[in-house]
């Protein structure tokens, strides 16, 4: 796991970010990673912020360029104006976007990602970016 602390972006509120193999074993590693990034920034357990990485993450892995092998998944965490803004980067693809489903998949085992980021983060959203594609959401951030 590469660990990158943003250098002089510290002033713009990045508390941290990792870079991970695109993986479903990285999922638990970015959540852990988030956990311990927030408890030394001083916020206090931020479930929602946990839940919201690890719908991210596993979008990234099963549904981009990332979850093929040697594939990397970026996980970023910023403290702005009071909210925790974090930004999953993934490599991309040229056939699937992000899209929120009108009702979740009650039935199957899936569907309920970009549902739970709508539901639980204050804004939501995502861009193409040269490397692939960022996909972030906003939780307010509790100290």
């Amino acid at each position: 796991m590469d660990r990158e602390d943003g250098g002089g972006v510290k002033a713009l509120g990045l508390l941290g970010q990792v870079v991970l193999p695109g993986e479903v074993a990285s999922v638990p590693k970015a959540r852990h990673y988030v956990r311990d990034l927030l408890a030394v920034a001083g916020h206090a357990h931020h479930d929602d912020a946990l839940l919201l990485v690890t719908e991210l993450v596993t979008n990234a892995v099963r549904h981009s360029r990332s979850g093929r092998p040697g594939g990397r998944v970026t996980v970023a965490v910023a403290d702005c104006d009071g909210m925790l803004h974090i930004t999953v980067i993934d490599a991309g693809s040229a056939d699937r976007r992000p899209r929120l489903r009108a009702e979740p998949d009650g039935a199957g085992g899936g569907g309920r990602g970009l549902w739970l980021v709508q539901e639980l983060s204050a804004t939501w959203g995502w861009q193409e970016i040269p490397t692939g594609r960022a996909v972030w959401c906003q939780v307010p951030g509790v100290r």
